[in-house]
This record gives C-alpha cells, sequence and structure tokens, in this order.
C-alpha cells in the first residue's frame, strides 16, 4: 500500500506540473490573443485581447506605465492623473516633507494643479508595441557555438536592432531576453519626464500596519498615492516647464464602484521584477535549504540586537525604525518562501517533473541526441557549487547588516577606483559618496552597531567553514568589536569629510591604515578568492545550462503552455478573486474592512495608529457612495494573480476593464511564488478601489480628483444589458465600436 500511495503521489504531482495553473504566469500582453484569451474569458473575462493590447487603438496597456523603474502606475483620468502605492511614492513624499510640513505623518492633497510639486528624476514610461525580434537576434547563432561566442554574435545583432527598430524621434527601444535567452522581444516605449506629486494619505493609512502585517493578511493599508503626469503643450515628453500641460492619455482606466465578490475575474497589468519558476530541483534545494536559511538566520540575529536597542531608548527607536523594517521586510519573505515551498511540495514537484522530462526524452531520439544529458550537466554543476552556498550567503548578508562593514566596502571602492584612475577617479567618486555617506549616517549609532558587529561575526564564525574565512583572533567578539568601533574612523561624518579633504594618495593610506578597513579585507579576501570566484565561475556555466534546459522543457512538453520569467517588462497576469486556507483549521475570507482598521487600532502607535477624522467617519458610518452593499467600507481583498517585486502599483482590473483596486502585496504563505506558484496558497493584496475614493474624497476633502476619474458600475450594467461593458470603458473608439455593433443587430 505505502509503494501504491507513492506511486499516485507521483502521478498526481507530474499531472499538476504539465500545465500552468489558472492564474499561474506573467504573460506578455501581444501574446495573449493566441495563448491566453480563451482561457481568461473561461474565467469570467468580458473582454478581448484586442481590448487589453493594441497598436491600432487605445487599449488597456496605453493606461499602464512603469512608475521611475521600481514600480508600476495607471492612468486613472483623461488629464493624465496617476495611481501608485504609497510605498511607490514614499520617496517623493518623504522629498517634498519638512518640519513646517510633514507630509509623511499629515498627508499631501493638492487643491489645485499650482500646488502639484514637481519630482525631478521620476518619470513615467508607456510601452508603445512589443515586437518579437527573436529570429534578428540570433541570425548567425549556431550550436556549434561556444558560450562566449555566441554572446558576441547575439550583442552584435542586438546594437544593430536598436538602431534598426523603426520609431519615432520622441520613442526609445530597449530590446530583452526571454525563456533563458532562447527569445528575444523589442519594446518600443515613450518617457515622459515631468510627473508631479498630487496626494498621498498619512503614513497612518498608506503604512498602515507597517512591519507586523507585512506580507500578511488580512491586511488593512490603504496603500496608494497619486500624480499626475505632464507633457509638453504637443502632448510629447517635455523636461519640466510652467508652461507643460497634464497628458492626454490614449486610455484612462474607469473606476468601478461595485466592488468584488469570489470569484470575480481579475486582471493585474504590470512590470514584475524577477521570477526563476523553471529553475531545476537542485537549485530548489539549495534555496530551501542553504541560502534561505543562512540569510534568514543573519537578518534574525540583527533584528534582535536592533529590537533590544530600540526598547531600550526612544532615540534609538526613532533612528533605527526604517532600518528595522527594510532588514525584516525580506526575511520574513524569506521565511514564508522556505515555509511556501515546504508546504506546497515544490520540490517534490519539480523532481516528479524531472523524472517525466527524462523519460519524455528517453521516448524522443532527436531530443535525447540533444539534450539527453543536461538534468546529469545541471546536477553536476550544483553539487560542484553546494559548499559555497551557505557561506556566500552569509558573507553577503553579514558585511550587508553591518553598517561599519558596508561602510568599508564602500570605502575599499574609493581605494580601486584610486588606483586604476588615479586623481581623477578619486574626485568624482568622492562628489558622489560624500552626499551618500552624510545620509547613510544620519542614522547611525555606533554603539548599536558595534552589538550588530559582534552577534554578526560570532554566528559566521560558527556557520562558515574555516576553509572560506579567515582565521579570527581567539577573543571574545564583544571585545573585539569594542577595539575595531573605538579606533576607526571610517564611521564619523566629520572624521570621513577631514580624510577625504587630504590629498588623495594621504586619503588613501589612512584608509589602507585604518582597522575597519583592514578587518573588512581580511574577510573579503578569502571569500573573493576561495567562495565568489568559483561561484562566479559556475553560476557562468550554469546559465547557459539554463538557456539550453529551458528549450528542451520547450521542446520535451509541447502541449504545455509556457509563459517567461518576469524581467521588469510590461506583463499581464490574471485570476479571480478568492479567500484560502493557509494551514489547518484557519480560512482567510477574500476581503476586509474599515472595522479591521478599528480593531487593530492602537494609539500613537507607529504602526496601528488612526487619524481621529477617520475614527469619525468610522463612528459615523458616513462612507458616501463608496460602501458595500451592507453598507461596510471595503479596504482590501486578495486574488490569485501571479505577483512579484515591481507589481507593486499595478492596476487591478475587472472582467470589463475598470479598476477594482491597487496591487501592493502577496500573502506570507505564497510568497515562494517566485519559484513555485500555488492556486491553493498563493495570493497577491490589493487595495480596494472604493477605499481610495474614499480617502481622497471623504476623508481628504479632495473631491475634485474624484470628479475628473470616470466612475462606473459594470455589474449594473452588464446585468442590464449584456454587451455593453466587454469593452473599456472610457475608450472612446471602444464606444464608437460598441454602437457600430449595436446597429449591426
Amino acid at each position: 500500500m505505502r509503494l501504491l500511495s507513492r506511486f499516485l503521489l507521483l502521478l498526481f504531482l507530474i499531472a499538476t506540473t504539465h500545465l500552468a495553473h489558472a492564474g499561474e504566469g506573467m504573460w506578455l500582453p501581444l501574446l495573449l490573443k493566441a495563448l491566453n484569451e480563451e482561457e481568461m474569458q473561461s474565467m469570467g473575462m468580458k473582454m478581448t485581447a484586442e481590448d487589453i493590447y493594441s497598436v491600432n487603438q487605445g487599449s488597456l496597456k496605453d493606461a499602464i506605465v512603469h512608475f521611475g523603474g521600481f514600480c508600476t502606475g495607471e492612468i486613472i483620468s483623461d488629464q493624465g492623473l496617476l495611481l501608485t502605492n504609497h510605498h511607490c511614492g514614499y520617496g517623493q513624499i518623504q522629498q517634498h516633507t519638512t518640519l513646517e510640513n510633514n507630509y509623511l505623518e499629515d498627508g499631501f492633497w493638492a487643491m489645485t494643479r499650482g500646488e502639484e510639486k514637481a519630482n525631478p528624476g521620476l518619470y513615467a514610461k508607456f510601452i508603445e508595441r512589443i515586437e518579437d525580434v527573436t529570429a534578428a537576434a540570433l541570425q548567425g547563432v549556431t550550436e556549434t557555438m561556444s558560450k562566449e561566442e555566441r554572446q558576441s554574435t547575439i550583442d552584435k545583432n542586438l546594437a544593430a536592432l536598436e538602431k534598426s527598430v523603426a520609431r519615432r524621434a520622441h520613442e526609445e527601444v530597449a530590446i530583452r531576453p526571454f525563456f533563458k535567452g532562447n527569445q528575444y522581444f523589442a519594446f518600443i516605449t515613450v518617457t515622459y519626464p515631468d510627473v508631479r506629486l498630487v496626494g498621498a494619505p498619512p503614513s497612518s493609512i498608506g503604512k498602515f500596519g507597517a512591519d507586523t502585517d507585512n506580507w500578511v493578511w488580512p491586511r488593512h493599508t490603504g496603500d496608494f498615492s497619486l500624480f499626475r503626469v505632464y507633457a509638453g503643450p504637443d502632448n510629447l515628453p517635455a523636461e519640466y516647464s510652467e508652461n507643460n500641460v497634464p497628458l492626454k492619455p490614449k486610455h484612462h482606466l474607469p473606476v468601478s464602484l461595485d466592488g468584488v465578490a469570489p470569484d470575480d475575474f481579475t486582471l493585474i497589468f504590470g512590470f514584475p521584477g524577477r521570477t526563476n519558476e523553471y529553475l531545476p530541483s537542485y537549485a530548489i534545494d539549495q534555496l530551501m535549504h542553504l541560502e534561505d536559511p543562512a540569510k534568514i538566520a543573519v537578518r534574525d540575529a540583527a533584528l534582535k540586537v536592533l529590537d533590544a536597542a530600540m526598547k531600550a531608548d526612544p532615540a534609538v527607536k526613532i533612528k533605527y525604525a526604517s532600518k528595522f523594517a527594510s532588514i525584516a521586510n525580506y526575511w520574513k519573505k524569506w521565511i514564508g518562501e522556505v515555509q511556501g515551498l515546504e508546504r506546497s511540495g515544490g520540490l517534490a514537484r519539480k523532481q516528479a517533473y524531472e523524472a517525466e522530462f527524462a523519460q519524455r526524452l528517453q521516448n524522443n531520439p532527436s531530443l535525447q541526441t540533444k539534450y539527453g544529458g543536461i538534468l546529469a550537466d545541471m546536477r553536476r554543476l550544483y553539487t560542484e557549487r553546494k559548499d559555497l552556498v551557505a557561506p556566500r550567503a552569509y558573507y553577503g548578508e553579514t558585511t550587508r547588516n553591518v553598517e561599519l562593514l558596508r561602510l568599508a566596502g564602500l570605502f575599499d571602492r574609493l581605494v580601486g577606483i584610486y588606483e586604476a584612475n588615479g586623481e581623477a577617479g578619486f574626485q568624482n567618486f568622492k562628489a558622489r559618496l560624500l552626499p551618500y555617506l552624510e545620509g547613510q549616517l544620519k542614522n547611525y549609532d555606533p554603539a548599536v552597531d558595534q552589538q550588530v558587529f559582534a552577534k554578526l561575526l560570532a554566528l559566521y564564525e560558527l556557520r562558515v567553514p574555516a576553509t572560506y574565512r579567515p582565521a579570527f583572533k581567539r577573543e571574545p567578539w564583544e571585545a573585539q568589536a569594542s577595539k575595531l568601533y573605538e579606533k576607526t574612523r571610517l564611521n564619523n561624518l566629520a572624521d570621513i569629510t577631514k580624510l577625504l579633504e587630504a590629498k588623495p594618495e594621504d586619503a588613501v593610506e589612512k584608509i589602507l591604515d585604518d582597522p575597519a578597513y583592514k578587518f573588512y579585507k581580511s574577510l573579503a579576501a578569502p571569500y573573493d578568492e576561495r567562495v565568489a570566484k568559483t561561484y562566479g565561475e559556475l553560476d557562468n556555466v550554469i546559465n547557459d545550462n539554463m538557456r539550453q534546459y529551458m528549450a528542451a522543457q520547450m521542446a520535451a512538453f509541447p502541449e504545455r503552455t509556457f509563459y517567461p520569467d518576469a524581467n521588469s517588462t510590461l506583463r499581464v497576469g490574471y485570476g479571480q478573486v478568492n479567500g484560502y486556507e493557509p494551514r489547518d483549521g484557519v480560512t482567510y475570507q477574500h476581503v476586509t474592512h474599515l472595522d479591521g482598521v478599528m480593531e487593530k487600532y492602537v494609539p500613537d502607535d507607529y504602526e496601528f495608529d488612526v487619524p481621529e477624522k477617520l475614527q469619525a467617519l468610522y463612528a459615523a458610518k458616513d462612507y458616501g457612495r463608496y460602501a458595500d452593499a451592507n453598507g461596510k467600507m471595503p479596504v482590501c481583498f486578495i486574488g490569485t494573480n501571479h505577483t512579484t517585486g515591481g507589481n507593486s502599483g499595478s492596476p487591478a482590473i475587472d472582467a470589463h476593464g475598470n479598476l477594482i483596486g491597487l496591487n501592493f502585496d502577496r500573502a506570507w504563505e505564497g510568497t515562494m511564488s517566485d519559484y513555485n506558484y500555488d492556486v491553493s496558497i498563493c495570493r497577491n493584496i490589493m487595495v480596494d478601489a472604493r477605499y481610495v475614493l474614499f480617502i481622497i474624497d471623504k476623508y481628504a476633502g479632495a473631491g475634485h480628483l474624484v470628479e475628473e476619474m470616470t466612475l462606473v458600475h459594470p455589474k449594473t450594467a452588464a446585468a442590464q444589458k449584456p454587451d455593453t461593458a466587454v469593452v473599456p470603458e472610457a475608450s472612446k473608439k471602444a464606444k464608437k465600436k460598441l454602437k457600430r455593433r449595436k446597429r449591426n443587430k
């Protein structure tokens, strides 16, 4: 019976790895017609692929922007109003904050266009069109080429392509590899550099729940901010000028007032950062059991030191609140990642998939000849690098989380630049280094960092084999840290400024003699030589093998629809609104309400304080037209959409093409979706569009912003006139097409 059970489990795992689950995948919008339209419509979508991506008329893609290159935003009015997350706009909000006008604490709302605030360096990038340029990119590439010859040929092809792709004067071209370098697509883009801050709720709304609720459902965060894209008088990109005018977009997203219900279709449109869905089981094994545990251990130790110091001293708490949150962010994500992979059987699923892959190769002589040794090669390469994985993670996290070592690393760069480029290089890097260090040391406490140093170096000595580290002194780390921090001058801004004012050769000599710099170099030398060098060499070969393994998978499973890994290019993810069961006996609903905000309310707490006006609106149940059918104020909801970093700020779009929410996070149990999507526990978290409107209108009193939006009731319209909401409702061309359709009937 035990053997039979194992055999049945193996069959189940193989079956579930063949095809992407509904909701899995980050799809190229130009391929939706061929690959996804039928499934999307079977899940409830009322649009066509042409309504989502078109080069002939306004479509959803014309409302989506790459916000600053690190988040997604969407246009929600015909006057260039842009919606993104509060955490995406946080840097700009902080930049405009002063003691007199604390926009982080109090929020900001421009009541006139003249009050909207410029943000030098911030941009909104639109995608004009996407083209498959694989044939041209791989022209002249042969299977007999070495890795270096292949890449050299491709680089020359891409350089020529970037010049030859048709584009207008204000358009740019970027070519990106897909499927590990087996395909290439060109993105023709238009970038608007004048993006102004329009509105943001206070952090008590925009960051409600802060660290505690990060990566967690249920969530009650109003994570949004508003900007406006400006253009020249000709509606083309223009640098900031008082003569600029609000952009007239090809399309803007209408905003639905009907809300969501379980099983409603949802579409996420944005610029996801990085995923690795097609790694072999050996990589997942090392991630679960070596890499993530090492990174978790270092950050766990650092967080305990910071937590104790922050509790002991309010001044330290102020200085380190942001740093603590930053360190905790991925610490928490990695824990969820490992647990999710374990719970979903991610490793076993990969192994079962590889077993069938190998069987399919054996059944196909031509594929066996071409790819028969690929998995064995991958296993060998990962085995060779196995002992280096944890030391690499411990080194990276230790030198990142001990601030003195991070500072020493910057000075090491300065020394290297001086040795390579002389005084000119030194002065150039110095000009950038000093302003950066001013920001880094503004909230730095040497006494706290000294404790972190002692704790993390003790862990490093314990966990990293002697082969990969220096021979440390036989002295307690607390004593070593005390001496080091007393003598170094690399963590004091006044000392650093004085040091860098000296002649470059004198400054370099003093840096080389500093005890912190010497310690950093003693740590780096064995790591660079015995870990980084070999790891890098193996990784280069692994990456080339991954290209071949990816091609082999696509050849061996011709019935499977593969989606490319995320690489910060425009993608569509589709799914449905749904709760989930994270563990035995626990069921999560699909939506949260303002009631939950008040349940979490802790007066004067930096995570869970609630503004008095929001309390008053809640007490009076003064929700205006934004309440749900039960008179409650929705705040957030979850769906099965496949998302990752970079999808922050992505619009959640309903079956008819209307905005229903704003993506901002993932549920903790499903953070392993970067490697292994599982529809049962992978959930993306979205702010309900009605909560966004409620905060803008009723809380902020900025109803003029709501007035410029297009508010719709798609569910009501669809029930009354089934064919009136099948295309994006704000598109003039779509409306004309709909009228013609009616006349033809």
